[in-house]
């Protein structure tokens, strides 16, 4: 995929073309082209989630006033999690973009939740480095906290879809394990969740549990679109 391409989604063109390429970059890839490993995307991860820390403290602090620290602590986390950030990559089609090692691409990297979600915040930290903190806030308020009630949602899934079932069908859900991925130290999960044999949604992540909450807010989309449809 041509990186233009993804230039055009996030509105922003980078100066210094490398470090588009740098924040592309996986360590399986550097790895196996013998490059130094200060040259894959790990420290410009390390410093968008600084980044993207402190943006969205920002925006909880001013955005919502009355938020007392405990709950916007616990908002915060529910943005900045892996699962949404791989959520928000998944939007921006940023997998499709990155440069992995052939074993990655093999066994799914480009869809992985653990390598999208980095690469969202390497790029993060590129548009910083490239642009200065502004470019970065502005992309980070764009394609991250552009739809809090839906991140919300995301991080309390498991529990509102099992109220909603219970309220609204008189059923329980259960969870179920479709496929696992992946070395022991980066494991791909994938469950689904069902109510009776009704398949609601389908979730990956690095733990089952992480596998589950996708899951479960993609049954809670996926019945929300169901009772506008009737």
């Amino acid at each position: 995929m041509e990186k233009k391409d993804l230039e055009k989604k996030i509105g922003y063109t980078f100066q210094c073309r490398e470090y588009l390429e740098q924040a592309l970059r996986h360590s399986s890839y550097a790895n196996e082209r013998h490059m130094d490993r200060l040259e894959n995307n790990e420290r410009m991860e390390f410093l968008g989630d600084a980044v993207l820390e402190l943006v969205t403290s920002e925006y909880l602090y001013r955005m919502y006033p009355q938020m007392p620290e405990g709950e916007a602590t616990r908002t915060r986390a529910s943005i900045v999690c892996e699962q949404t950030l791989a959520l928000c990559a998944r939007d921006l089609g940023l997998g499709e973009y990155l440069h992995l090692g052939r074993g990655e691409e093999r066994t799914g990297g480009r869809k992985r939740p653990s390598i999208t979600s980095d690469a969202m915040e390497a790029l993060i930290g590129a548009i910083y480095l490239d642009g200065g903190f502004t470019s970065a806030k502005e992309f980070i308020h764009q394609f991250v906290l552009n739809d809090m009630e839906h991140k919300k949602l995301f991080y309390d899934s498991k529990t509102i879809l099992q109220e909603k079932i219970q309220g609204d069908y008189g059923k329980g859900v259960y969870y179920e394990l479709l496929k696992e991925e992946g070395p022991d130290h980066d494991k791909c999960f994938t469950v689904c969740v069902r109510m009776e044999e009704e398949t609601l949604g389908i979730g990956q992540g690095r733990t089952k549990k992480a596998a589950e909450q996708e899951a479960a807010y993609r049954a809670i989309l996926q019945l929300k679109d169901r009772k506008m449809r009737t």
